[in-house]
């Protein structure tokens, strides 16, 4: 069975249990508290030498040799390998990878640091950085908000990978980061609600093990 190595408040570690469950692919998740995580677990280099050398979760273990990491590589890789959710034809699978490097370098990127620094971190944000992290923030969330115009997903017209990655922190509460989509961005947020009827959606904190942490900041 494939073990999902990761932690509750991890929202990349939750796009791979998203995709998992879409595709009806038992899993078991290997769970790691946020305590541990804060405390090092993942920079032990016991943890970089056996589990990713990154010191990054998800890892998702195929067996006991093989484990992949970076939740844009384990997406594809499962979407390949089951033939769904990667788009239906060459153009397609180019924008759904277009939009996941996109994600990773800009979307999910920004955000999910503001998130951290917002609810997590041992200290308030810095009011510059803060500054700088949401201007980025409104930037591309900005892009995607005009793209989803007039459209119900990221790519064509069915649900995809580009979605999981795309939407993957935007599940956990609004509280957390303190953007309410639904003030400035209407169009992520209704997408955003569209794909809670997706197969294998469930609420963050319900489909990873570990507890809701209140927000420090």
């Amino acid at each position: 069975m494939l073990k999902l190595h990761g932690f509750a408040q991890s929202g990349n570690t939750f796009k791979v249990a998203f995709l998992l469950r879409a595709l009806g692919v038992p899993w078991q998740p290997v769970a790691m508290s946020f305590a541990e995580f804060a405390g090092g677990a993942t920079r032990d280099p016991a943890w970089r030498e056996g589990i990713n050398e990154m010191g990054e979760v998800p890892v998702l273990e195929l067996d006991d040799a093989t484990k992949i990491t970076q939740s844009g590589v384990i997406l594809t890789m499962l979407a390949e390998q089951h033939g769904k959710f990667g788009g239906k034809d060459a153009d397609e699978k180019r924008e759904v990878l277009r939009w996941l490097f996109f994600d990773n370098h800009k979307f999910t990127s920004y955000f999910a640091t503001w998130r951290f620094m917002k609810s997590f971190a041992p200290k308030a944000p810095d009011p510059a950085v803060a500054t700088f992290l949401k201007g980025r923030i409104d930037n591309a969330f900005a892009v995607v908000e005009k793209h989803l115009a007039g459209r119900q997903y990221i790519v064509g017209d069915a649900f995809t990978i580009a979605d999981i990655s795309l939407s993957g922190y935007l599940f956990f509460p609004a509280d957390e980061s303190g953007y309410v989509l639904e003030e400035r961005f209407p169009n992520l947020a209704a997408w955003r609600d569209r794909l809670k009827a997706a197969p294998g959606w469930g609420d963050p904190y319900d489909v990873l093990p570990g507890k809701r942490i209140a927000p420090t900041w």
